[in-house]
């Protein structure tokens, strides 16, 4: 069985990132430093150890950590190619190149994947931990092995593999036991893909003192709540052709995280100049800042989280009966919140499923009647339903959100107005991220859990938010029928089948209306003009923006022209 996706995959053969536009014909400057705020920038590195199963880990070990694959940005819109490189994880299967690995093919009995691990990429010495070595097909096994191994692992997340061996020292195969759709996103380049060497791992791999990876930086400093600093790593193996001339990357000394969680106060350091990019900016923002700050540069784009208050059906209550849920649904005006809260820059329906993921998004205009209804204002109804479920006067539930979301703290009152007015309270509890996702993660949330939550892919978007146990579901969701839809598709592989399959897969879950769907939000990205070799990427893997970072130049001259 060699599968399409496979086919299109095998012998691909791709050195560093490929070519890149040069911008008006500058030639690259080594030097400087960059100040980013990032898409996070409110939240501080929540672990530092891959075993620990965190989404967050690739955002902040991404520029030393690498892994099989990586996003291809010689393939993105600002070198002329296809991809904005905006979704938080996913890449087209053209869109991916081989980072520790150079090339890959399916073969058959056994099913499995032969990849040929990338020679002459080393890991730096790290005093305390480990001496500068070479990275191997053993690093790729004990990984792969660490991870499989973790309690922290998530549910079933590799029981598609049989397992994973080194042939040599420069060749991994991975057994696997039948096809599964998302082989390379799983252990590839997804959230949980971070290569760490074995010595790492018994110095402390949760101590960010201790971590070393093949990656373009080393972490140097990390103080929580405020920053994590990388200096660039003199060993790196990878280069950036830039016009007809390759150059060694990466091109930064030092690269800073700044975690700010005052929204006024990361706008202020953007409009100062403390911060050279500033990936995240509220609609709210954009216009004073363009007249305060008229030579920035921007991008805007919608919001790869869906944004919802989930209603928990895992417990007993009033969210176990569908009538609630969707009179729920009904009660809030989303209409009215594109239109006054967004001020137009927010997309009435654009989740689970992301406008982005073309074959796998389904409007709402072609969706049945039953899910249009949905995102229609009818408190009428929405009163009448609740009447038929036995709550004629409504009922009082708690809702938990984020203080770390200037938007969600904002949104949720306006979402209990409007569900005040046919009876339902919301007794709101706002919390800090770490106890607001533990919460979670520990099923112990109030029964209104409000949250938005990655698209992930097309096929994960689904499987993490509506299977049985998967810690990213918060309402609880389980339903064995579809739970076999799930399997069906992953084992599809014809993508246009899973595509078509997927899309009922949404509908059927629109329609049931675990959560309140809301909209979802446009947002800007904006940069200083000294900022080159960038056109507002945000990640080129899951949640992994470190090959972009490392591929931008500072031009420090204009910086100090500019007067910053």
């Amino acid at each position: 069985m060699r599968t399409l996706k496979g086919a299109l995959l095998a012998g691909a053969m791709m050195l560093g990132a490929g070519a890149a536009s040069a911008e008006n014909g500058e030639k690259p400057q080594y030097g400087g430093a960059l100040e980013i705020g990032t898409v996070y920038v409110t939240l501080s590195a929540l672990s530092w150890d891959p075993a620990d199963f965190n989404w967050k880990l690739n955002h902040d070990t991404g520029l030393f950590y690498e892994q099989l694959f990586a996003g291809d940005l010689s393939k993105s819109k600002k070198a002329g190619g296809p991809f904005n490189f905006i979704p938080d994880a996913w890449l087209a299967t053209d869109a991916i190149r081989g980072e520790l690995v150079e090339k890959w093919e399916w073969k058959q009995d056994p099913l499995r994947v032969e990849m040929k691990v990338r020679k002459g990429v080393m890991f730096p010495e790290k005093p305390g931990v480990m001496k500068k070595r070479e990275l191997t097909a053993e690093d790729i096994v004990f990984t792969y092995n660490r991870l499989e191994k973790s309690p922290k692992k998530l549910l079933a997340y590799f029981d598609h593999v049989d397992k994973v061996e080194a042939a040599d020292s420069h060749t991994v195969v991975f057994h696997m036991k039948h096809y599964f759709a998302e082989w390379d996103y799983r252990f590839g380049w997804g959230y949980y893909s971070a290569i760490h060497p074995k010595e790492v791992a018994d110095a402390g791999a949760s101590n960010w003192k201790n971590v070393n990876g093949t990656g373009p930086y080393m972490l140097s400093e990390f103080v929580s709540g405020n920053s994590n600093v990388y200096v660039k790593n003199p060993d790196y193996w990878d280069k950036e052709k830039i016009g007809n001339t390759e150059y060694k990357l990466p091109f930064v000394d030092k690269i800073t995280y700044r975690t700010i969680k005052d929204e006024a106060t990361f706008v202020t350091a953007l409009r100062t100049g403390k911060l050279d990019m500033l990936e995240a900016i509220r609609w709210q923002n954009v216009d004073s800042l363009k007249k305060s700050a008229p030579r920035l540069q921007w991008n805007r784009w919608l919001n790869q989280s869906g944004t919802f208050m989930a209603m928990r059906v895992d417990v007993d209550g009033p969210f176990k009966d569908i009538r609630v849920r969707r009179a729920l649904n009904y009660a809030v005006n989303k209409q009215e919140i594109v239109k006054e809260y967004y001020n137009g820059n927010a997309e009435l329906f654009a989740y689970p499923q992301h406008p982005d993921y073309v074959g796998y998004f389904e409007p709402l205009e072609t969706q049945p009647a039953s899910v249009q209804e949905l995102f229609k204002y009818d408190p009428a109804k929405a009163k009448k339903l609740l009447a038929e479920a036995g709550f004629p006067k409504g009922f009082t539930t708690k809702v938990q959100v984020c203080s770390c979301s200037p938007d969600h703290m904002d949104l949720l009152p306006l979402v209990a107005g409007y569900l005040e007015q046919v009876g339902v309270k919301l007794e709101i509890q706002p919390l800090e991220y770490g106890a607001f996702l533990s919460a979670m993660t520990s099923r112990t949330m109030t029964p209104a859990y409000f949250m938005n939550n990655g698209h992930t892919n097309p096929t994960t978007t689904i499987r993490k938010s509506f299977t049985t146990g998967q810690q990213w579901n918060p309402s609880g969701w389980s339903d064995p029928e579809y739970d076999k839809k799930m399997d069906v598709v992953y084992r599809e592989p014809d993508e246009a089948k899973r595509q078509k399959l997927l899309r009922e897969m949404t509908t059927e879950i629109l329609d049931k209306a675990p959560y309140i769907w809301l909209p979802t939000p446009y947002v800007y990205s904006a940069w200083w003009p000294w900022v080159k070799n960038y056109a507002g990427e945000l990640r080129a893997g899951a949640v992994r923006p470190g090959p972009i970072y490392a591929r931008i130049w500072v031009d420090q001259e204009l910086k100090k022209k500019m007067g910053y």
